[in-house]
């Protein structure tokens, strides 16, 4: 079937070096001395450990339980001992660590009880539910759930199905291969796709410098009774990113901010689909994945490898070359240098490189930037490298981000044809990372002062409310006292009449009685604590000291005496004054 093909801006090519690892068929590589199985191995949450140290393991048991909707589980690749759980060295460019289920491996390959999943009475959630426990995730690199993208959207009806084959960076044959051996299950897993999404039709795209990929797909296409549509497109790098390739198969352009099912289209890579149905057909979780092995080695090829292997002992199979000095996890373009020779193995690995100075010869100085514009031609996103560059370098991130340094995908194809040999990819990767810290720290201060000004609303509220209380007690109190006086003055008391007399003060404001309350109450605590104080140096005197305290005292008392008449005489002196 011929077909409209669609082009996308930009594109690099750059050598493929493809064919020295396809002359031999895939090969199963051997039980490593151990296994290091990261628990985050997709995006979302980070699943969280099921068995202990001690525990004994069976090959396909769980490890990780999925930690919300975007996640995916992780089992173990084989049987054996759980040594460790803790944290452990990732393949990553940072070289940080991550939680790890570390497990030293048998040597039975023992896998737990098996069954194929009832897909004909299944409903569709129940489908992409035994998917996410079987760690089914994108295998051409994004990692992302594949439950999650299993989902049609509810406003715009699905129309393509567009199934990635296309592996169009250089070195990487592992979906080749695949393509080629196991093409049967990997149609068959495309239709589990396509019954739970219900396109209008499926492509599937595959770069032309894959013929014999291309001719098995469709002939299990055929097999199958299916009516999918194997399409051949150009070889032009990065074709076999999504936006690209559905930019190819459909013309439709998936802008900034969007997902491609606002567009109506959903894209999956072929490892994608072929471990889906083996889980399905088989009760065999993600556990392990075809990988390619190039680069400076003597016997380069593809092994179908458990998720933990060291990289290290893995590469050996290969045979690398004395002078290999690294470990490219990746291609050329989108890949890097792994921190350590022994980090693990993990769902995102479709290729490792031996590294060497005449494989990859050390780049010449970086030159200044010229603005030819080459980078901005060869972005597949019709971005402006150049600028995204100047305002990196300069640290105004804010700008980079009214350039949608974001839409960037890291390609590579900017760096790849800069005349300055200026590495543009790796500016664009500070400058992303860069934004990322400071937007958790701006997050972080907002946190901070969210809890602050709550806390001092908190005691604000909480000064009030005891205001309140205190105002009420008051009030109480005198209206007890009132009622007391009204029932005394109901009796013939004396007071009673007195405070009759006086019905303005039954209307007590609360804040001032609570207020004369807690005087009056300070003023008791003083008074007692002046009666209650001794004199402590009073104990052992001599008896010249005894005789003029004895004349202080007899003074004292007889200025006492001499002060009652005065206070006498001026008593109703005091008493009219207050009248």
């Amino acid at each position: 079937m011929l077909m409209n093909l669609f082009k996308f801006k930009g594109g690099v090519k750059p050598p493929t070096n493809k064919t020295q690892s396809t002359g031999r068929p895939i090969a199963a590589a051997p039980l490593p001395s151990h296994l290091a199985v990261p628990l985050h191995q997709s995006i979302g949450g980070t699943p969280r450990p099921v068995v202990a140290v001690g525990d004994k393991v069976l090959k396909g048991q769980l490890i990780g339980e999925a930690d919300g909707w975007i996640s995916a589980a992780v089992h173990a690749p084989t049987s054996g001992t759980v040594v460790a759980v803790g944290p452990g060295k990732q393949p990553h460019p940072s070289g940080l660590d991550a939680d790890c289920v570390f497990i030293e491996p048998d040597g039975r390959d023992e896998w737990i009880a098996r069954q194929p999943f009832d897909l004909v009475n299944a409903t569709p959630d129940a489908v992409r539910h035994y998917l996410q426990q079987s760690g089914v995730v994108g295998l051409g690199g994004a990692v992302f759930p594949t439950h999650g993208k299993l989902t049609p959207a509810k406003t715009v009806p699905m129309q393509e199905l567009v199934i990635n084959g296309a592996e169009c960076e250089p070195f990487i044959t592992c979906d080749d291969l695949l393509m080629r051996e196991r093409a049967i299950d990997i149609v068959r897993g495309i239709g589990v796709f396509r019954d739970l999404l219900q396109p209008q039709k499926v492509l599937i795209g595959i770069e032309d410098n894959k013929p014999e990929a291309a001719a098995a797909m469709r002939a299990a296409v055929e097999a199958c009774g299916e009516d999918f549509v194997v399409v051949q497109v150009p070889t032009l790098y990065p074709a076999g990113g999504a936006k690209q390739l559905i930019r190819v198969l459909t013309g439709k352009e998936v802008p900034a901010a969007k997902r491609s099912t606002d567009l109506g289209v959903q894209c999956f890579n072929v490892a994608t689909a072929y471990t889906a149905w083996r889980a399905i057909a088989h009760g065999e979780p993600v556990v392990s994945r075809i990988v390619t092995l190039t680069g400076n080695v003597r016997q380069p090829g593809n092994y179908e490898v458990l998720i933990g292997t060291p990289m290290d002992e893995l590469l050996q199979l290969a045979q690398p070359n004395p002078d290999t000095d690294g470990i490219v996890m990746g291609g050329p373009m989108m890949g890097f240098l792994v921190p350590e020779p022994a980090v693990p193995v993990i769902k995102a690995t479709n290729c490792l490189i031996a590294h060497s100075e005449r494989l990859f010869p050390p780049k010449a100085p970086e030159m200044p930037c010229i603005r030819c514009g080459a980078c901005a031609q060869a972005c597949p996103h019709e971005l402006q490298p150049f600028e995204l560059y100047w305002h990196a370098r300069a640290k105004d991130f804010g700008k980079t981000q009214q350039y949608h340094i974001f839409d960037c995908i890291e390609c590579g194809c900017c760096s790849f044809v800069c005349p300055s040999r200026i590495p543009l990819v790796q500016y664009f990767r500070f400058a992303k990372s860069e934004i990322w810290a400071r937007e958790k720290e701006k997050k972080a201060a907002d946190e901070a002062k969210t809890r602050f000004e709550f806390k001092q609303f908190r005691e604000e509220r909480e000064k009030a409310e005891k205001a309140e209380k205190l105002a009420k007690a008051a009030a109480a109190q005198a209206a007890k006292k009132a009622a007391e006086a009204a029932a005394a003055a109901a009796a013939g008391d004396a007071p009673a009449v007195a405070v009759a007399e006086k019905p303005a003060d039954l209307t007590v404001d609360p804040a001032e009685a609570a207020k004369k309350a807690a005087i009056a109450a300070a003023m008791a605590r003083a008074k007692a604590q002046r009666e209650a104080a001794q004199p402590k140096n009073t104990d052992a005197l001599t008896p010249e000291q005894a005789r003029d305290m004895a004349e202080i005292e007899a003074r004292r008392v007889q200025a006492g005496i001499a002060d009652a008449p005065a206070e006498a005489a001026a008593a109703p002196t005091a008493t009219k004054t207050e009248e």
